[in-house]
């Protein structure tokens, strides 16, 4: 696994090795669709919930996001986020890293009125709760006045009162990823 484009491009990656089900790395293709919908990055900030190896948000800084924050809830994510960062020489003012769960973390992000620009959710395979997540969302007010969500699922997802644009969606294999613009 590598970055794919910018400052950091062909730059290797390590993944957190262990429970299969938790952790699953983007494959390349899919993180290179997904920032060639997405466009210019510079001076936004990225929300990597589910980080896993935080290939999302590295993506993003390597791609001129200004700050990235990775939230995983499982200590081989951390390592395995604070390796890729530390191998990467990437500026401590530039990213965040919270072990936390996701309900916990926005919590957090209320109380801190923190938004961000671009949110990555690409959750364990085992995951049933996106509209509720995406309700969470909004709840928190984390979402910046032009957010963008991408959303990286093993089956088909139905958002229900979900008034954003959805403006892309691809499907490769089992994974389809949908993109939405406010």
């Amino acid at each position: 696994m590598r970055i794919i484009g910018g400052i950091y491009r062909r730059r290797l990656l390590v993944y957190p090795k262990g429970d299969k089900k938790q952790t699953r790395p983007t494959k390349d293709r899919i993180r290179e669709a997904i920032f060639s919908a997405l466009g210019e990055l510079s001076f936004k900030t990225v929300l990597d919930l589910y980080a896993g190896s935080g290939a999302m948000g590295l993506e993003g800084l390597s791609r001129g996001a200004s700050h990235a924050t990775f939230v995983d809830h499982s200590p081989l994510a951390e390592k395995a986020i604070k390796q890729n960062i530390a191998n990467l020489q990437i500026p401590t003012t530039d990213y965040q890293i919270i072990r936390n769960s996701d309900r916990n973390v926005l919590k957090i992000f209320k109380n801190k009125s923190q938004k961000f620009d671009i949110i990555f959710l690409d959750p364990p395979y085992d995951y049933d709760s996106y509209q509720k997540m995406v309700a969470l969302l909004f709840e928190s007010d984390v979402l910046s006045e032009r957010a963008i969500v991408v959303i990286e699922a093993n089956r088909p997802v139905a958002l229900e009162n979900f008034e954003w644009q959805k403006t892309r969606q691809y499907k490769y294999g089992p994974i389809t990823v949908y993109i939405y613009w406010r």
